[in-house]
């Protein structure tokens, strides 16, 4: 608790001091876009904070550097289309693939490099390209460096560029590197690392990992390191398009599935098992509740995902996109194999006026059942998705899930073939995307949307855990309360139109008996 507000303070004062002693005379120097979010980014100035312990003057020097350096790369409006298309090409530098730690690997192989001063630039804002484009996209998450030196020789050696990207995480980019792993590094460039190690300074010396065939699989599996390093990644760079976590079709409910069309085309049956029926069962009261409820208020949502003890870790936060809020905002909490915890829960909330698609990927697919992963929700509703790991297979540091979501211009949900032709034809530019890693415990549950088996999938037993299960239940209740108001307000009605009813034909008998006489 001290902690936490000495770090708060230290956040205070070190936005308080940029703004009156680097603002008023360096303004010019930086991106607005910048400053702004200094202004309101508390996890970016403690990230800055980390980076040079917590002195703020140390952390004043870093921001008005790395703000310069910004400015002057046009880091904030790097796209695509400014690079060269033949620099993405090369292959020399791309994302892909995951630590054992469940970092993100960003590759640099050195033999695709060749020195060339006048392609220098051009270069350095390909490297600040990548870091910007994961840093916006994982929220700053922290990444490992991979030097693939196999063939190479002395043509290769370019100490400018790898003094840059040294510079870009020692100077630039605070908190975002968890170590450097070089591969194979040829003897005649062991005086040119010596160089490079002053350039890193004693913090990061230590993160500095000289690996080759028989010792890599110590920082990174075999499943992302490609053969010639001694793995198993049939990966093979190409572009375009842009290198991605290679997100897959997960398991659908009836098993697995060869493509995404495939699946898309293919109509839901009820399946055998207990575990399944369990499922169906989960979503079609999920379905039933998405049909009857309103809109959710902004303070009853708050309710639902934000409620959390100070203590609390991030897993309990929601995300807000433009067209979902998404919850858990960043971590899916799973057990290891001997804590045994096999299901999570991904809560969507349509914050838009009309129905939106959504679908649901993941970069293990044989691992994982999701259900539903392609469908869509209706305007201002909250809709369950279960994740569930599939037979024997145990959740990994290393996997993903990616959420797409888009607007559809229907008045209602759509069917399978509907969202299939949908997905076809929506531009990438209109589609969100909200990835989610997944973090298993081994002993003790964290605060988290973590299903279990049971009826009412209380995820831990502790006060926190019991309170977040009890808004969800409350919400939940709140929403039966709903329908059964509606289904009174109902039985009035039929009661009212009876009676009028039986009034009327009792008239008319009336009158038919005064005619008579």
């Amino acid at each position: 608790m001290a902690e936490r507000q000495d770090k708060a303070a230290l956040v205070s004062e070190t936005r308080r001091r940029f703004e009156a002693e680097y603002l008023p005379d360096k303004s010019d120097k930086y991106d607005s876009r910048d400053v702004e979010r200094l202004q309101q980014d508390d996890k970016w100035i403690e990230n800055y904070l980390i980076w040079r312990h917590d002195v703020v003057d140390d952390t004043l020097k870093m921001i008005d550097e790395s703000f310069q350096w910004r400015k002057e790369y046009t880091v904030n409006d790097l796209t695509e289309s400014v690079i060269p298309k033949w620099l993405f090409e090369s292959g020399s530098l791309f994302l892909h693939g995951y630590d054992k730690e469940g970092y993100k690997l960003f590759w640099f192989r050195v033999k695709h490099h060749i020195r060339d001063p006048k392609q220098q630039l051009e270069k350095k804002k390909l490297v600040a390209f990548w870091l910007e484009h994961y840093a916006k996209r994982d929220h700053g998450k922290p990444l490992t460096v991979v030097f693939d030196m196999s063939e190479t020789g002395i043509s290769h050696i370019d100490l400018d560029f790898v003094r840059f990207i040294v510079n870009c995480f020692t100077d630039y980019y605070p908190n975002f590197l968890t170590k450097i792993v070089i591969f194979e590094m040829p003897w005649i460039m062991n005086a040119a690392f010596k160089i490079v190690k002053g350039w890193l300074g004693p913090d990061a010396i230590s993160m500095l990992k000289f690996t080759n065939k028989s010792d890599v699989q110590e920082y990174i599996s075999g499943e992302y390191l490609p053969p010639h390093m001694g793995g198993t990644d049939s990966f093979k760079y190409s572009y375009p398009p842009l290198v991605d976590d290679d997100f897959q079709t997960p398991l659908c409910e009836n098993g697995p599935i060869t493509s995404e069309d495939e699946h898309e085309s293919k109509e839901e049956i009820d399946a055998d098992t207990k575990e399944t029926g369990e499922l169906n069962e989960t979503q079609n009261l999920n379905q039933k509740k998405m049909n009857s409820v309103e809109q959710i208020s902004k303070s009853e949502e708050t309710d639902k995902t934000e409620v959390k003890p100070k203590n609390a870790k991030k897993a309990l936060t929601t995300f807000k996109g433009s067209l979902l809020h998404i919850s858990p905002a960043e971590e899916l909490y799973f057990g290891s194999k001997e804590t045994g915890e096999k299901k999570c829960l991904i809560v969507l909330t349509n914050v838009t006026k009309n129905v939106v698609a959504f679908k649901v990927r993941t970069t293990a697919p044989e691992k994982y059942r999701v259900k539903p992963s392609n469908s869509s929700c209706e305007p201002g509703t909250s809709l369950d998705i279960i994740v569930s790991l599939h037979g024997g297979f145990a959740a990994s540091l290393q996997d993903r899930f990616l959420i797409m979501a888009a607007e559809m211009d229907q008045p209602s949900g759509a069917g399978v073939p509907e969202l299939t032709q949908f997905w076809k034809e929506v531009p990438r530019t209109k589609v969100m995307e909200h990835r989610l890693r997944c973090h298993v415990v081994e002993s003790s549950k964290p605060f988290s949307l973590t299903l279990k088996e049971n009826a009412f999938n209380i995820p831990a037993k502790t006060n926190e855990d019991l309170h977040i299960q009890l808004t969800h239940l409350l919400q939940i209740n709140k929403r039966l309360q709903e329908q059964i108001d509606r289904c009174l307000w109902f039985q009035q009605l039929s009661i009212v139109l009876s009676l009028l009813s039986v009034t009327v034909v009792a008239f008319c008998f009336y009158l038919m008996y005064t005619q008579r006489s």
